[in-house]
């Protein structure tokens, strides 16, 4: 049942001051867009009948078909709370359309809800939980940021070790007017570093909570004078950024991975589930990890996971069950980045476990001990293999991988693809700081 109707939004407009309303969207790469209007204009948003030039977003349309739509999502609807009281500021996520009606092919959106109806066809909902990392630097005397922090914290620590206890405290609490219903938030390993976990819902909305939520950390750290970064590798030497996927699926209201009938009380659909993320994961790994920083993360010995297996035991494999049952009963996923466009980040992620069920997939056994401690004989013997270790190797999987191109589309598998081999190619015509000084005066 929908929040919201064409006159509640109207109303709202009316009644809280609205000046501005954002009309928000996603490029296919996870960059948040807006077309802002004024308040005399929201009839006509809501009418759809709000235009903008989709040549002009990366990898969207040609030139010559680039008109494009926004159909907003009258449930998304929601005022900034950091914008001034008069006057005040509101935003609608919205679906992209063509002129003819019809749901725009490259929309991540769109992706998701595909998905999202192929699941629906078989009784199940999606349910997600994101813990997603992200690190607060300072900036310099023009504003511009940087790397640079003064802070020494690590793990859990709290005031006056950690210095950007303040600034998160007032992210939580605009997210909290926003909606969202915030579990828990702590100081990460590294120095600067910082993570804020929401509850777990429906696979839509938490694609859509993950754009709010960077959108919402930005903006308060530049209030407090920081520079919020969700790149995956920003400093040398620490741990990065990590963007972990808990996800379950339901059926009539029960989560269907939990089964108190086994011995762990983890069920047979779950394992389908977790052997379909395994059998796809080389050719997802382009989504979930987008850039050439992401595989600077995923190195040994920084807490990220490389290898393909699972366990119940310890956070050194890709895919972890934790100790929850129930209704919190749940399948992590750790090694995607905060990056990754969290649309097609949850789309692949749900069609590729929707596949493992299909196919009646069984999951390998789980590896328990710590895999960084293993040697290349042991990996080997036991069958474990890792995801790709670049860029280039994971542009070569995804294109392999003819579910990908399922999954996403022919437009958003072709267009993805083509930025992202050319992304790799720029960076390889780099001739970096690391390089001089390892090189010049030897050689």
């Amino acid at each position: 049942m929908s929040k919201y109707t064409k006159q509640d939004i109207m109303r709202l407009v009316e009644d809280e001051d609205i000046e501005f309303i954002r009309l928000q969207f996603t490029d296919m790469f996870g960059s948040l867009k807006n077309v802002a209007i004024t308040a005399s204009q929201v009839e006509r948003a809501l009418d759809n009948k709000c235009m903008f030039d989709g040549s002009s977003i990366e990898g969207f349309a040609r030139i010559d078909e680039s008109d494009m739509y926004l159909y907003p999502d009258l449930d998304t609807f929601e005022i900034l709370p950091w914008r001034p009281q008069q006057g005040r500021v509101a935003r609608l996520i919205c679906d992209v359309y063509r002129p003819n009606g019809t749901p725009f092919e490259g929309d991540p959106r769109y992706v998701l809800k595909r998905a999202l109806k192929e699941a629906a066809d078989m009784g199940y909902s999606f349910n997600v939980g994101p813990e997603c990392e992200f690190f607060l630097f300072h900036t310099d005397d023009e504003g511009r940021p940087t790397t640079i922090t003064h802070e020494k914290a690590s793990y859990f620590d709290m005031s006056p070790l950690d210095l950007g206890e303040n600034a998160r405290r007032e992210i939580i609490l605009n997210l909290e007017d926003m909606g969202f219903e915030i579990e828990a938030s702590h100081h990460e390993v590294a120095p600067a570093q910082h993570e804020i976990d929401f509850r777990h819902t429906n696979a839509l909305k938490a694609a859509d909570n993950l754009m709010t939520f960077k959108l919402v950390v930005k903006t308060v750290a530049k209030r407090h004078g920081l520079f919020a970064s969700f790149m995956p590798k920003p400093v040398y030497g620490v741990c990065g950024s990590g963007l972990h996927i808990n996800m379950s699926l339901s059926k009539d209201g029960v989560n269907i991975f939990n089964d108190y009938s086994s011995p762990n009380g983890v069920s047979k659909e779950a394992y389908q589930f977790i052997a379909g993320i395994m059998d796809h994961v080389k050719g997802m790994t382009l989504i979930s990890n987008p850039i050439v920083n992401s595989y600077k993360r995923l190195l040994p010995g920084y807490e990220a996971p490389i290898y393909i297996a699972w366990s119940e035991e310890n956070r050194s494999p890709l895919i972890r069950i934790p100790a929850a049952r129930g209704t919190n009963m749940r399948v992590e996923l750790r090694s995607p980045d905060p990056a990754a466009n969290p649309y097609l980040l949850l789309a692949t992620c749900l069609a590729a476990g929707l596949d493992g069920i299909k196919r009646g997939l069984e999951a390998p056994k789980s590896v328990d001990s710590n895999l960084y401690d293993l040697t290349a004989e042991e990996m080997e013997a036991l069958g474990i293999e890792a995801i790709p270790s670049n860029l280039s190797k994971a542009c070569h999987y995804f294109e392999e991988d003819e579910f990908m191109k399922q999954v996403l589309g022919e437009h958003v598998h072709k267009k993805y693809l083509q930025e992202k081999r050319d992304e790799w190619n720029r960076f390889r015509e780099q001739v970096t700081a690391w390089e001089i000084e390892e090189y010049l005066y030897k050689i």
